[in-house]
């Protein structure tokens, strides 16, 4: 039998990342050998969550976790309150020789292009996903077929409305695909807008993107697609549960080995 997949996952104790911490202890090819969370830093995961499959003991940052336990995948699934913590757990577990998946929103293009750098220099590989939920991971490569052909389209990003960052990493991330593919046209140039500075939404990668954050979602997003005559909506709404991304993120988890540098989007290593 192959040993395990050993893993670190940062944010173990949170809405997601309990889900997937719980999800983990469920693999015959997996194992949990650190978790990182401050507010319950020195307690068996097992004890804070409720599982006794979790024997691994939480950690208060990412950096002590990395020196007590070594692993061959980090996974930073925490809460983006701050970002430059954040990207320096990514970077010092690349330089700790493990391959990383980063599940957290808000790092920005720039943040990745520097991440790049390191993974390659490390040899080690990065796989950045907005959002692990199949759905989503779809609606991302419907949205990249649809831009091909169509040239108007707009981005709406729904949260609720304590998510500080916006867009979010899901929407963030299809935004970088789809101004890939093309940028849309717009029917006024945003210089020529009659209105308040911001009122046609941001530009995030040529795209507009109009973030909603009010009471009542969880996450979701919606592409809009415009031609005469006929519109094409592609939409997605994340119910109240976790469960949806864990799949997707033990995909992730067992390929990234297989890369070198950042590679964003799930379906990158997935046979569509």
């Amino acid at each position: 039998m192959n040993t395990p997949l050993t893993v670190i996952l940062c944010g173990a104790t949170g809405w997601a990342g309990s889900a997937l911490a719980r999800g983990i202890a469920r693999q015959p090819d997996l194992k949990l050998v650190g978790a990182v969370g401050a507010r319950s830093a020195g307690r068996r995961l097992g004890e804070v969550l409720g599982d006794e499959a979790l024997d691994c003991v939480v950690s208060p940052t990412a950096a002590a976790a990395l020196a007590q336990s070594p692993c061959e995948v980090y996974v930073e699934y925490s809460k983006p309150k701050d970002i430059a913590t954040v990207k320096a757990n990514i970077v010092a577990a690349l330089e700790a020789g493990a391959h990383v998946v980063v599940a957290t929103s808000g790092l920005s293009d720039e943040d990745y292009a520097d991440i790049d750098r390191v993974a390659r220099a490390a040899r080690r590989g990065v796989l950045a996903c907005g959002n692990f939920a199949l759905t989503v991971v779809l609606l991302q490569r419907f949205a990249e077929m649809a831009a091909a052909y169509i040239p108007n389209f707009e981005v709406i990003d729904y949260a609720k409305d304590s998510k500080p960052d916006a867009p979010s990493g899901t929407v963030r991330e299809l935004a970088l695909r789809l101004g890939r593919v093309r940028q849309p046209d717009l029917g006024v140039p945003l210089d020529q807008v009659n209105g308040p500075a911001g009122v046609r939404g941001a530009t995030v990668n040529g795209v507009q993107v109009h973030a909603l954050r009010v009471p009542g979602f969880v996450l979701g997003v919606e592409v809009v697609f415009g031609m005469k005559d006929q519109r094409l909506h592609l939409s997605h709404q994340a119910g109240t549960s976790a469960e949806p991304y864990v799949d997707g993120a033990l995909l992730a988890i067992r390929k990234v080995g297989g890369l070198t540098g950042v590679v964003r989007g799930l379906d990158r290593v997935m046979d569509l």
